[in-house]
C-alpha cells in the first residue's frame, strides 16, 4: 500500500487561478491571512496529513469500532489524533476568530480538508460534522449558546453532530416522532435516532447533538418540528462539564466502509430526559437544519474528490512497480504504468478527480464571496450560484468518486481484490458517499427543481452566459488551447438543448433528473478545467518549464475526448421518451 502525498502545488495553482486569493483575502474579514500566511500553512498541513494521519487508514480500518456498555470503543490507533489536530490547529483553521477561529476562508479550510479526508476519510467525519453544526449555530443561535458552546467546537476539542433520521423516518423528515417537553429554561428530548456519525466516541471532551424533535402541540408534517441542543455532558455557567446527559449509544452499524467512524443509534431519554435547548424558532427546525446539511453536502462532495486523489496515488504507485508483459520503447518487462489500458484509467482516475476539485473549491469561493461581499447585490449573485452548484458539488462528485475507486481496484488486478492492498477500503468508503446528506437521486432532483424549474432556468442561464464569456475571450496561438474551446462550446450547447427540454416538459423531471445532472456536472467542471488549461498555457508562453502546466493541459484534453462524449447519452436520455417508467406498474417488478 502506497503512502499518500498531498497535492500542494495543485491547491495552489487552483487558489490562485480559479479563486484568485490575493484579491480574495482581501475581503471584509479575510485581511489578516493573506497568501503569505496560504504559503506558510500549506506544506505544514501536507506533511501533519501525511506522517501522522495517513499511517492510521488501513489499520483503523480493520481495527472497526464496537459498543462496551453504554459506550462506544473506537479504533485504537486513532486515540490521540485528534488532539494533534487541535494541537497544530488545523480544526479551528475556518472558523470566526471571534470564537477563536483562526479566521481562513472557506477555500483554505476544504483544502486542508481534502488532506485529512484523502489521510483517513472515516476519521474526516468527525470534524466535517462539527462545522455543521458549527455553521448552524452561527445563524441561528443564541448569543449565550454560541459563546458556551462555539469556541470548544472550532477549537476541536468538543464534537458536533447531525441527528435526523429515525427508524420510519428516512429523507422523509416529516415523520419525524422525537418528542421534546418543555421544563423551565430547557426541554425534555426522548426518542431515538439512527445513522448518526461519530454519535458517540472518547476522541473529545463532550459532543453536541443537533437534534430534530416536536413538541406536544407541534403541527403535523415538516411545520411542526424544531430543533435542540443536547450536549453529551451538560456545560455549567462557568463553561466546565456537569453531570451526564440522559443520551446514549444503543447500536452501531456494521457497514460495507468508512469502518473507524462510529455510526450509531443514539437513545434520547431513556431515563429521566435528555436535557435539551431550543436552537431557533419553534417549529422551524428543518430550516436551521438545512443549513447545516447545505454546508455538510459541500464537503461531502469533496470528500467524493479526496477519497478519489487517495485512490489515485494508489493506483500509479502499483502500477509503477507492478512488472508483466513487454512494451514497444522499453527494455525487458515493464512495469504495468506503460500499458496504453492503464494509462487510460489512470488519466481517467485523474482527470475526474481534478475536475470535481475545481467545481468543489470554486463553489466554496462563492460561499465565501456570498458572506464577505462588497457589496448587497454580489452577494445575491454568489449565494444564488452557491445554491445551482451544491446539487452538482455532491451529486456529481460523488457519483464519479466510485467510479475512480473501482478504477484503482481495476489498475491493481487481482491483488485490487484483496483487501490487504488497501484499494478496496476506498471503493468500499466511497460508497458511502451518493447516499448519505441527501441520495443523488435527491440532489438531482433538487438540481432539476429547486434550482431549474422553479425560476424557469434564470439561474443556470446565468452559469451559461458565465461559460460562454469563457469559450469567447480564451481563444489563443495555441492549438491545443482552442481545440479545447471548442469542446467548450459544445458543452454549452449541449447543455442548452438539456435546458430547454426538460422546460418545455417538466412532467418529465422526475425521470431526466439524474442526467441532467450528470450532463451539468460534466460540463461545469470541464468548464473549470479548461480556465486552468488556459491560465496553465500562460505560464508555459512565459517561459515556464513546470511540467505541472502541461500535465493540467494534457488532463483537460483527456477529460475533452473521453469523458465530454457520455454528454451526448445524458442529453439523448433525457430528450428520449419516458413512457416505459410509467407503463411499469409497480407489481411488474416481481418477477413472474
Amino acid at each position: 500500500m502506497s503512502g499518500y502525498k498531498a497535492p500542494v502545488q495543485e491547491f495552489m495553482f487552483i487558489l490562485d487561478e480559479l479563486v484568485g486569493y490575493d484579491e480574495h483575502s482581501k475581503r471584509p474579514g479575510y485581511q489578516d491571512v493573506g497568501k503569505d500566511m496560504l504559503e506558510a500553512i500549506l506544506p505544514e498541513a501536507a506533511k501533519f496529513f501525511e506522517q501522522v494521519v495517513a499511517p492510521t487508514n488501513l489499520v483503523a480500518d480493520g481495527q472497526k469500532t464496537h459498543i462496551e456498555g453504554r459506550a462506544v470503543v473506537t479504533a485504537p490507533i486513532l486515540d490521540g489524533i485528534n488532539q494533534q489536530m487541535v494541537d497544530a490547529g488545523w480544526s479551528g483553521l475556518g472558523g470566526s476568530p471571534e470564537y477563536d477561529g483562526s479566521g481562513f476562508p472557506g477555500v483554505v479550510d476544504v483544502v486542508v480538508q481534502e488532506m485529512l479526508q484523502s489521510a483517513n476519510m472515516g476519521l474526516s467525519l468527525l470534524p466535517m460534522l462539527t462545522r455543521g453544526v458549527i455553521h448552524a449555530l452561527h445563524l441561528y443561535g443564541t448569543k449565550a449558546q454560541k459563546d458556551t458552546y462555539l469556541p470548544n467546537l472550532i477549537s476541536g476539542v468538543w464534537s458536533g453532530t447531525m441527528n435526523l433520521t429515525e427508524p420510519q423516518a428516512g429523507s422523509d423528515l416529516s415523520a419525524v416522532q422525537c418528542k421534546a417537553v418543555q421544563r423551565d429554561d430547557h426541554y425534555l428530548i426522548s426518542g431515538q435516532k439512527i445513522y448518526i456519525t461519530w454519535g458517540d466516541h472518547q476522541q473529545v471532551d463532550n459532543i453536541i447533538h443537533l437534534v430534530l424533535a416536536r413538541l406536544p402541540d407541534a403541527p403535523e408534517g415538516n411545520q411542526g418540528i424544531s430543533l435542540f441542543l443536547v450536549p453529551k455532558f451538560l456545560v455549567n455557567t462557568d463553561g466546565t462539564l456537569g453531570q451526564r446527559n440522559d443520551v446514549y449509544p444503543v447500536g452501531v452499524e456494521h457497514k460495507l466502509g468508512i469502518h473507524c467512524s462510529p455510526t450509531c443509534t443514539m437513545a434520547y431519554g431513556d431515563d429521566e430526559g435528555a436535557v435539551g435547548y431550543l436552537v431557533g424558532p419553534v417549529n422551524q427546525g428543518l430550516m436551521c437544519m438545512f443549513s447545516m446539511m447545505n454546508n455538510a453536502r459541500l464537503s461531502v462532495g469533496h470528500q467524493g474528490v479526496a477519497i478519489g486523489e487517495r485512490a489515485y496515488q494508489q493506483a500509479v504507485s502499483y502500477a509503477a512497480d507492478r512488472v508483466q508483459g513487454k512494451v514497444q520503447g522499453v527494455k525487458g518487462r515493464a512495469s504495468i504504468i506503460h500499458h496504453g489500458d492503464v494509462k487510460r484509467m489512470l488519466l481517467q482516475m485523474r482527470s475526474l478527480t481534478e475536475a470535481g476539485r475545481a467545481m468543489s473549491v470554486f463553489t466554496i469561493a462563492a460561499e465565501d464571496r456570498s458572506h464577505h461581499s462588497i457589496d448587497e447585490q454580489s452577494s445575491v449573485i454568489d449565494k444564488n450560484l452557491v445554491e445551482i452548484l451544491t446539487p452538482l458539488v455532491k451529486g456529481w462528485c460523488t457519483e464519479v468518486s466510485m467510479e475512480v475507486t473501482s478504477l484503482g481496484v481495476q489498475v491493481h488486478g487481482g491483488m485490487g481484490f484483496v483487501e490487504e492492498t488497501g484499494a478496496a477500503q476506498h471503493m468500499r468508503d466511497a460508497r458511502i458517499l451518493p447516499i448519505y446528506e441527501g441520495t443523488n437521486g435527491i440532489q438531482a432532483l433538487d438540481f432539476i427543481g429547486r434550482k431549474c424549474l422553479r425560476d424557469g432556468g434564470e439561474g443556470i442561464r446565468y452559469l451559461l452566459e458565465n461559460m460562454r464569456h469563457t469559450a469567447a475571450t480564451s481563444f489563443s496561438e495555441s492549438v491545443k488551447i482552442n481545440k479545447l474551446i471548442e469542446g467548450l462550446q459544445q458543452t454549452i450547447i449541449e447543455c442548452e438543448t438539456a435546458l430547454e427540454v426538460v422546460l418545455s416538459d417538466a412532467a418529465r423531471a422526475q425521470y431526466s433528473a439524474y442526467n441532467f445532472m450528470m450532463l451539468y456536472g460534466n460540463s461545469v467542471s470541464y468548464w473549470l478545467m479548461v480556465r486552468l488549461a488556459v491560465a496553465s498555457q500562460a505560464h508555459i508562453e512565459e517561459g515556464s518549464t513546470d511540467r505541472f502546466y502541461g500535465q493540467k493541459i494534457a488532463t483537460t484534453e483527456f477529460f475533452a475526448a473521453q469523458i465530454l462524449p457520455r454528454n451526448a447519452g445524458f442529453l439523448g436520455a433525457i430528450k428520449a421518451d419516458s413512457q416505459s417508467i410509467n407503463d411499469f406498474e409497480v407489481e411488474d417488478f416481481y418477477r413472474q
